[in-house]
């Protein structure tokens, strides 16, 4: 056990990040999808911490997050379509998954040995600072124990983690709150995750559609495992009404105990949708009941996160 620090969002805090990261440890970081926990991406130990702390399978990839373009494209293949895509949405919302360019110097752990990169450039105005001061890329999954809700505020965090990470850098909440999209471009285009930026939106800018990934082809990316996102309770979707001592969140113009918003508005609800999950789960409810989400826009991002935390958990 360690004692995990709370940093702050200033330049104080920075340097204080960017040091335990050069001395291969954990820390935990806000970006404008949900916190991450990061670790420097080229030190096996000290991503290996990170499999530790959370207690996440080795076999499922890590998303490298870079302070730029160009420092992107230090790890990857570049195409024209990477380049289409990052200019419109990056820095943003979007993980983009390219093959892995020789001799990267990365930690195989990183890319779980595929012969792929997820890479993304933060668009959260502190883990910008972070990655500059830190002058490296950083692996960063979500900053919670494996499966379980993904944290959106510093106390999230260290409800997962605390005594596990050595330090938490305090952004405040995360205004986008589902985790970023994952757009695969070793081939055509395909959507490996939805996430914080629309499928729409990279069909407008790619001007051609965006494929999806089969169950059956096997992880690729993050965030692919049937089961995940859970809260410790049952989660039944589709509900229009609690039944058997269920706590109800809600979406639109329905009674509940939480509501990602009253006037149905994706947006609101997906950056609402982890804060009212845990929430609801410290009610002691016997189960969490789900209102129906429009499968459009931002809501493709919220039902992926929702069927994942009401799969069956093995």
């Amino acid at each position: 056990m360690v004692t995990t620090q709370v940093l702050g969002g200033d330049a104080a805090g920075y340097a204080a990040a960017a040091a335990i990261w050069r001395a291969g440890g954990l820390v935990a970081f806000p970006t404008e999808t949900v916190y991450g926990l990061g670790a420097d991406a080229r030190d096996d130990r000290a991503v290996a911490r990170i499999f530790e702390a959370k207690a996440r399978p080795r076999f499922n990839p890590l998303i490298v997050h870079v302070a730029s373009v160009a420092a992107a494209q230090a790890y990857v293949t570049w195409s024209d379509a990477a380049e289409t895509v990052a200019r419109a949405f990056w820095p943003g919302p979007l993980t983009l998954v390219l093959p892995l360019r020789e001799g990267s110097a990365l930690s195989p752990l990183v890319t779980a040995d595929l012969p792929t990169l997820a890479v993304r450039v933060p668009g959260h105005p502190v883990a910008r600072a972070l990655l500059e001061v830190f002058g490296g890329p950083v692996a960063a999954p979500s900053a919670n124990p494996s499966g379980r809700l993904s944290p959106t505020e510093p106390g999230h965090v260290l409800a997962g983690l605390d005594g596990r990470i050595k330090a938490v850098v305090d952004g405040g909440v995360c205004p986008v709150g589902v985790e970023s999209t994952i757009l695969g471009l070793a081939g055509d285009p395909v959507l490996l995750r939805p996430g914080g930026v629309p499928v729409e939106a990279l069909e407008a800018v790619l001007g051609r559609p965006v494929g999806t990934s089969g169950a059956d082809e096997g992880l690729s990316a993050p965030g692919q495992m049937r089961s995940h996102y859970a809260p410790g309770v049952p989660v039944r979707l589709g509900a229009r009404a609690p039944r058997g001592g269920e706590a109800m969140l809600g979406f639109g113009a329905v009674e509940a105990d939480l509501n990602l918003s009253p006037a149905g508005d994706l947006t609101e609800a997906a950056a609402n949708l982890f804060h009212h999950l845990h929430a609801l789960d410290r009610l002691g409810a016997r189960g969490i009941a789900v209102s129906p989400i429009p499968e459009q826009g931002l809501g493709r991002a919220i039902n992926d996160r929702l069927r994942r935390a009401a799969a069956p958990r093995g």
